[in-house]
């Protein structure tokens, strides 16, 4: 197993970060042409990794969706942080922290407009970690 560790800086805004051109240069550093399977994974327990569409609304639909299901209000029980950061905790339960993705000759076999991406919608926490690991 080869693995990889990404820093990534999403800001203190909501935010859908493409991971795509990340994980294909990882696998073009570690496959070797191999079939196998890509995981990326983020361990926070604020983030989530979806894979879908983005550049056409489709990223901004999905955080006005977790907007919609996921009010940042006080109704939350979980408690510190900006004012309903509980929310965030609930994120992983709609958006996993991980994606296992096949990869055919050492390229991602994702659909034609997928793409890989961070779903970080936890303003308190700029700075995040996403660890790719390839099995093959």
């Amino acid at each position: 197993m080869q693995t990889r560790v990404l820093d990534i800086r999403t800001g203190h805004r909501e935010q859908v970060h493409d991971l795509t051109a990340q994980c294909a240069q990882f696998l073009r550093d570690v496959s070797r042409g191999r079939d196998g399977l890509l995981n990326v994974f983020v361990p926070h327990a604020t983030a989530g990794i979806a894979v879908l569409e983005t550049g056409a609304g489709s990223d901004d639909d999905l955080l006005a969706a977790l907007r919609d299901l996921l009010p940042a209000d006080d109704r939350w029980h979980h408690r510190h942080g900006s004012p309903g950061h509980g929310r965030d905790h609930v994120l992983p339960a709609l958006v996993p922290p991980h994606a296992t993705l096949p990869v055919i000759a050492g390229e991602l076999a994702l659909g034609t407009w997928q793409s890989v991406t961070l779903v970080d919608t936890n303003r308190d926490n700029p700075e995040r970690t996403v660890r790719l690991s390839f099995l093959g």
